[in-house]
């Protein structure tokens, strides 16, 4: 029995549910392109799969809009893919489980895919539409958004020939994005030396939970606690009074979302157990001090119940590992000054994971400036020679700039003020969508993003609301009605 059959508008929350029952977090995209592929010849639309699997689906305008302007209705298929720990789902195979509570809906114990499952369902429920007045329509899904916009950045204009661009990747009813940070992620990667335990052969786990993690981007300027850089301190207090080693360091799973539990394994003298379980229950008391207001669920733990090993990094690689968590760079790092709470520049430690004597250190970095993208990647590039590691960067993509002369921007702020009896929000975001790279690609675009109220996306507590989903659709189809 479908979860959402009786909500409205039934078009859009049928495609929705449908796309939650195919697993699409990034890099695994393919089955729900052929969907996407297979709904537009059910509908004998112009379809078209390119090699990075974006799909773009055309369909005529209407009758009085045939020789409107086209316009582009564009969101991305890829997912998230965060659950709590001991949850069983499996990324590649299970569907995600919905739930409706009151106005909201959510997923069961993993994150929803709201973000940006919902552009996808109202693209397909326009495309699906035949009472719906509307210009020329080229509804393009890109893949890989969430771990490095390579669908956006395979756009080709020979597939895509619309000059207005309406996003719809905005987490906030009423909230018009008319600009957004560039980024690029960041990787370090440090080889460790092994050697046998010796005396240190009492193995154990300290371990960081309970924090509320988020979106890189969006919910930076939060400043919740970032697992992975708690760890470092602690591991960095325990260094300056137990000798010990490390086994591994992980934490976090994406680089573009919080990261909510670190742990470190590391092999300790018998004789310091106890030292070292009374020094993290002090950080227990230091980080709910200093997080009271922010993650006030934060917590630190020692536990014995690990596998047992022969191996461990030597002293020098257990002090690089421990010294790179401290001095990667994280957090904000400049505000601007012409708009306010906007964060300027920051940088997200998302990842740390550990694999055959190998840590690697992955980064979110991101800026509405690009010398200040620049500098922290400098900064980085610095810390990794000082340190004596391996340091590269990856998926660079530009901000997306102000455009003073928007068209598409005024027909929205018009719109919205006829229905609702009052001013939208104008805002730039700290984070990255697409549309800087489409505009770079497909040339000189007027551009737009907006959306339905979602709450904690990237987290497995994001939820959708249902009344804003069909605000949203209501605002959508007037705005198509206007651009003729």
């Amino acid at each position: 029995m479908s979860i959402l059959q009786n909500l409205q508008p039934e078009n859009v929350f049928r495609y929705f549910e449908e796309i939650s029952q195919i697993p699409r977090g990034s890099g695994n995209e393919k089955e729900v392109s052929d969907y996407l592929v297979s709904v537009a010849k059910k509908l004998n639309l112009e379809v078209i799969q390119d090699k990075a699997l974006n799909v773009i689906i055309k369909k005529p305008g209407t009758k009085g809009y045939e020789n409107s302007p086209t316009v582009i209705i564009q969101g991305h298929m890829d997912m998230v893919c965060e659950k709590n720990k001991g949850t069983e789902h499996d990324f590649e195979k299970d569907p995600i489980k919905l739930r409706v509570i009151d106005d909201m809906i959510y997923a069961t114990d993993t994150t929803l895919g709201a973000d940006n499952g919902i552009a996808v369902a109202y693209g397909l429920a326009l495309l699906d539409s035949n009472d719906i007045p509307h210009p020329p329509l080229e509804v393009l899904i890109t893949t890989d958004e969430e771990t490095g916009m390579s669908g956006a950045m395979a756009v080709s204009p020979e597939h895509v020939k619309g000059k207005i661009l309406i996003n719809i990747d905005n987490e906030e009813e009423g909230d018009l994005l008319v600009s957004c940070a560039g980024g690029v992620r960041s990787k370090f990667n440090l080889q460790a030396n092994v050697e046998p335990l010796n005396e240190l052969s009492k193995v154990i786990e300290v371990s960081v939970k309970g924090l509320k993690g988020g979106h890189s981007g969006m919910e930076i300027i939060k400043e919740r606690g970032n697992s992975n850089k708690i760890l470092g301190r602690i591991l960095k207090d325990l260094s300056n009074n137990v000798d010990f080693r490390i086994v591994s360091l992980n934490g976090g799973s994406k680089d573009n979302a919080i990261p909510r539990e670190a742990d470190a394994i590391i092999a300790i003298n018998p004789n310091d157990l106890n030292n070292v379980k009374e020094i993290v229950a002090n950080w227990k008391e230091v980080l709910v001090n200093e997080l009271r207001v922010q993650d006030p669920g934060v917590n630190v733990l020692v536990s014995e119940e690990v596998e047992q090993v022969t191996e461990a990094f030597d002293k020098i690689s257990t002090i690089k590992a421990i010294n790179l968590l401290v001095l990667i760079p994280n957090g904000i790092k400049t505000k601007s000054f012409s708009i306010e709470n906007l964060v300027q520049s920051s940088c997200n430690l998302g990842v740390v994971t550990t694999t055959n004597n190998n840590v690697q250190y992955d980064s979110a970095v991101r800026s509405s400036v690009k010398t200040l993208k620049n500098a922290i990647i400098e900064e980085s590039r610095t810390i990794a020679e000082i340190i004596g590691c391996e340091f590269r960067t990856v998926a660079d993509y530009p901000e997306w700039e102000f455009n003073p002369e928007s068209k598409v921007r005024e027909v929205f702020k018009d719109v919205y003020k006829r229905m609702y009896g009052k001013d939208a929000n104008i805002v730039a975001i700290h984070a990255g969508v697409e549309c800087g790279i489409l505009s770079e690609n497909l040339g000189g675009l007027d551009m737009i993003s907006f959306g339905p109220n979602m709450y904690d996306v990237h987290t497995p507590e994001e939820h959708l609301s249902i009344k804003s989903v069909s605000n949203m659709w209501d605002y959508l189809k007037e705005v198509l009605k206007e651009l003729k």
